[in-house]
């Protein structure tokens, strides 16, 4: 009976959340269904498990959440990410323009733009180039999603993104973990994709196809809002508040602030922190904790503030309404935390009932050693949950530990599971269920039909021949 309620549970959290109600409301219901099949007690899984598993999340990442919207709606206002976007297309010109769509993507989500305001200003860029360029509309979501929604958030080192910041207190490492293994998986995720998309491309032209239908987009903002909220850090409601610059800035005070979020991301990381006399943290009065265990988010912390902090200075002035912006940024970060917040909630209450010891051991028995079941792990309950963040989450909160242990009777060290983990959590998380991918589509005027197979083919093979080569390259000569 336990497990049959884990799993009604789960399933009316899927359905119910895919058609709009809100995570919010949904994890404490589908948590309560999993404690009342198991015979546990009620309201003390939900005031005592659910909301303290998910209270230790917000403590934990809340301030990457808050700083990272924040960060995001400076950069759009400011007309920074405008500038970086169209700098790009001047220089690779109609020509290249799908590998100016993926590079721009890259570069302002590398440099901790948030996804979702990415979207929102490269998909009228793309718009305009592809159409002079004679590309398929239906090819747009797919060169976006390979450069904000791949790599950069689960691979490359030192990304900023959520997902790189959640197992850094499980795992003891920094955003830089395995730096070796992430930058190739990020080359095989680039390469893959970008040879789907030129293939895709050039069928097209011998067929004749071209832009297609030029009609100007609506976009359901409520459908946008209800789907996207577990997917990524920023709420798109937000988007429309504030006022953009008249004029982008110089394409150098654009980017200035990206690099100061790897530059000083890296320093806290290897210089900074390791440095430090943090002795202190051990005592309860601190969580008797240790720098391993919140070093990597002090890390992406100090990186953001320092970005925000650098474009005040260079690029404030062009913000028509300062105030108005940062309490877009600011209230866009809330939904999106307690909603991840409360899928952690869920997978406590899940973890805590006698049932789920049959699949922690049918997890931990799949073949391939440890690095294969906390890859299928990450994978499923990102796949279920439509959210790479709240699966990779519900995953550490339960088997994180079971895994420490494991890697130390296996020799692998944590860099290595902290990159098959992230990685593993941004595969099967583009689902047609996730809010990213239904925002994506919605702010390109396409549709699942016509968009979705080459969102797959970026976003989900490629990242998964990355991920297998990870696990491969890792079990012959381990974290580099």
């Amino acid at each position: 009976m336990g497990l049959l309620g884990i799993l009604l549970g789960l399933g009316l959290l899927i359905w119910l959340a895919f058609r709009g109600w809100s995570i919010l409301l949904l994890a404490p219901i589908a948590a309560l269904i999993a404690a009342l099949f198991s015979g546990e007690p009620l309201l003390a899984h939900w005031t005592q498990t659910f909301m303290a598993s998910a209270a230790q999340f917000l403590a934990q990442f809340f301030p990457i959440f808050l700083l990272g919207a924040l960060f995001g709606k400076l950069m759009e206002d400011s007309g920074s990410v405008t500038a970086i976007a169209n700098t790009m297309v001047e220089k690779l010109g109609e020509r290249r323009a799908i590998l100016a769509v993926v590079l721009a993507g890259a570069l302002v989500t590398y440099g901790g733009v948030s996804l979702f305001v990415a979207f929102f200003v490269l998909a009228p860029m793309a718009i305009a180039l592809f159409r002079r360029a004679g590309i398929p509309r239906r090819l747009m979501p797919a060169a976006i999603a390979l450069g904000t929604s791949t790599f950069t958030m689960s691979a490359l080192p030192g990304t900023p993104a959520i997902q790189n910041a959640i197992p850094m207190p499980f795992f003891g490492t920094t955003p830089f973990a395995a730096p070796g293994l992430g930058i190739i998986a990020s080359a095989i995720m680039l390469a893959f994709g970008l040879w789907w998309l030129s293939r895709a491309e050039a069928r097209a032209r011998r067929a004749g196809e071209g832009f297609g239908d030029p009609a100007e987009i609506v976009v359901d903002d409520a459908l946008i809002r209800e789907r996207a909220t577990v997917a990524h850090e920023f709420d798109p409601a937000e988007i429309s508040h504030g006022a953009q610059s008249p004029s982008a800035p110089p394409i150098w005070l654009a980017a200035l602030p990206l690099g100061m979020v790897i530059v000083v991301n890296l320093v806290m990381s290897f210089v900074v922190l390791p440095r430090l006399d943090t002795a202190y943290l051990a005592e309860p009065a601190w969580g008797s904790t240790s720098i391993t265990a919140v070093g990597g988010v002090w890390s992406v912390i100090v990186a953001l503030t320092a970005a925000i902090l650098t474009l005040l200075a260079v690029s404030g002035r062009r913000l028509p309404t300062l105030r108005a912006t940062i309490d877009a940024g600011a209230n866009a970060s809330v939904l999106p935390a307690f909603s991840v917040a409360s899928l952690v909630g869920f997978g406590a209450v899940v973890a805590a009932v006698p049932a789920f010891a049959l699949v922690r051991d049918w997890v931990l028995s799949i073949d391939g050693g440890p690095l294969v079941s906390l890859a299928f792990a990450t994978n499923i309950l990102s796949a279920l949950t439509g959210s790479a963040s709240g699966g990779l989450t519900i995953a550490l909160d339960a088997l994180g530990g079971t895994y420490m242990k494991l890697a130390a009777e296996h020799g692998i060290d944590p860099a290595l599971l902290h990159r098959v983990a992230v990685i593993g959590a941004g595969t099967l998380d583009s689902l047609p269920h996730n809010g990213a991918v239904v925002t994506l589509l919605a702010v390109c005027g396409s549709t699942h039909g016509k968009s979705y197979f080459d969102i797959v083919m970026v976003g989900i093979v490629g990242a998964l021949i990355a991920l297998a080569a990870v696990i491969l390259l890792g079990s012959a000569f381990g974290s580099f």
